[in-house]
């Protein structure tokens, strides 16, 4: 069962025999007392997989940016989400219709796989080579500033204790 599937698994088992019987997915909604949206991706599951959309996969499949690219100029070319899913074994055709947003919003470069985590950070460029007269005015003028800036903060707190 998905980790994330607000359906039982009792009612995913008597969800599939009911596609098989041939009903449709409100009047199975109807039948389980549930919401149409999990029942209408456990239907697209089953069109591509049959009883095996009752079967989690056990790992997250990646796919090349070739893959991704080939499967959604086909989509968009004209070809059922549900024929693609089922010609190159894909868990669902969710991932299709995914695929073919991020296509159509950010162009080729929306499939391309991204890295993951906090971007890192800038490389601090090394400290200026100036002359040693240089260093030391901007030393003085940053210790300065330092004693501008503690001379302000002890005359607030003086201001607060009045």
């Amino acid at each position: 069962m998905h980790a994330r599937s607000s359906l039982s698994e009792k009612q995913r088992v008597t969800a599939v025999a009911l596609f098989e019987e041939g009903a449709g997915t409100c009047a199975v909604a109807t039948q389980l007392g549930t919401s149409v949206h999990p029942i209408r991706e456990l239907y697209d599951r089953w069109r591509v997989r049959g009883r095996g959309a009752l079967v989690t996969k056990p790992d997250k499949e990646s796919f090349s940016f070739e893959f991704k690219l080939d499967v959604v100029r086909r989509f968009l070319a004209g070809e059922t989400k549900v024929e693609l899913a089922k010609e190159f074994v894909l868990s669902s055709p969710k991932l299709i219709e995914r695929w073919a947003r991020k296509y159509r919003d950010e162009g080729e470069d929306g499939l391309r796989p991204k890295r993951r985590g906090r971007p890192p950070r800038p490389v601090e460029s090394e400290p200026c080579e100036g002359t040693e007269l240089e260093q030391l005015r901007a030393e003085n003028e940053r210790l300065r500033a330092e004693v501008a800036y503690l001379g302000k903060l002890r005359a607030l707190r003086a201001q607060e204790r009045r």
